[in-house]
């Protein structure tokens, strides 16, 4: 299957009419769109190390929910971190397609997989300026907030897992990485509490006076159980291919 064969079934299954219009993903970047894919590498971000394997262990493509290219390149040259992994790229022939927001819509993609793991039921889109890509829905049976947030850390395998309020927990809206621009949204949905990766100090500290629970599971945590369902994404489209999922993040917690 050649990378712009690839590309196109994955953008069929997510397709762009599902990004923000303020997102940049897709295919990033491609030295040759005719080139044969045998070999794809999955992971959240396309981080230094990430690339390192791609272009020395073989790899024809990787694919990230992160953008590797998010904000404009002013320069390409190495000594800008992106510059210098989209350099290394293009010279080893590896291919990047990056699917942010519309896999957070989409569905079945990150935000359905993360509601699917705290046991939410009812499941629906809820969102701002009509970029629905959160859910909200209900727990089987109220909990406390403690209990609430012991049952994501346990669910997801998060490190660590930061939460304030008073209120008990029944309707929760979620979004993976970062939500701290949807909280009012979340409120006005319906929601007694809000999940997400990233929260702000202040919104985390005022929540008991807001009276909203605010839960900050941690970006990567929120998110990296889509990896999974994008390498089962490229199995549908070629069965042939041999994908690896690669979990991790430099970021480290003591």
């Amino acid at each position: 299957m050649k990378t712009s064969e690839l590309y196109a079934f994955l953008d069929a299954k997510i397709p762009a009419s599902l990004s923000c219009e303020w997102d940049n993903d897709g295919l990033l970047v491609c030295p040759n769109p005719d080139r044969e894919v045998k070999k794809v590498l999955v992971a959240l971000d396309a981080t230094e190390k990430v690339v390192e394997i791609a272009t020395s262990e073989g790899y024809d493509l990787i694919l990230t929910h992160h953008p590797i290219i998010f904000s404009p390149l002013s320069h390409v040259e190495p000594s800008d971190p992106v510059a210098k992994k989209v350099i290394a790229l293009l010279r080893g022939g590896v291919s990047v397609m990056s699917f942010h927001t519309r896999l957070d819509a989409v569905s079945g993609g990150v935000n359905d997989l993360l509601a699917e793991k705290i046991g939410l039921s009812e499941v629906r889109p809820f969102g701002q300026n009509g970029e629905t890509i959160g859910r909200i829905g209900s727990l089987p049976a109220p909990m406390t907030l403690d209990d609430f947030a012991k049952t994501v850390k346990n669910a997801l395998g998060a490190a660590s897992v930061a939460y304030a309020g008073t209120k008990a927990v029944e309707v929760v809206a979620l979004l993976g990485g970062g939500g701290s621009d949807d909280v009012d949204a979340a409120r006005m949905a319906g929601a007694d509490t809000f999940l997400t990766g990233e929260l702000k100090y202040h919104q985390l500290n005022e929540a008991p006076e807001r009276g909203m629970n605010l839960v900050a599971a941690g970006h990567f945590d929120t998110e990296k159980h889509i990896c999974k369902k994008l390498a089962s994404l490229v199995l549908e489209a070629d069965p042939s291919l041999s994908v690896t999922v690669l979990q991790g993040t430099p970021i480290r917690h003591v």
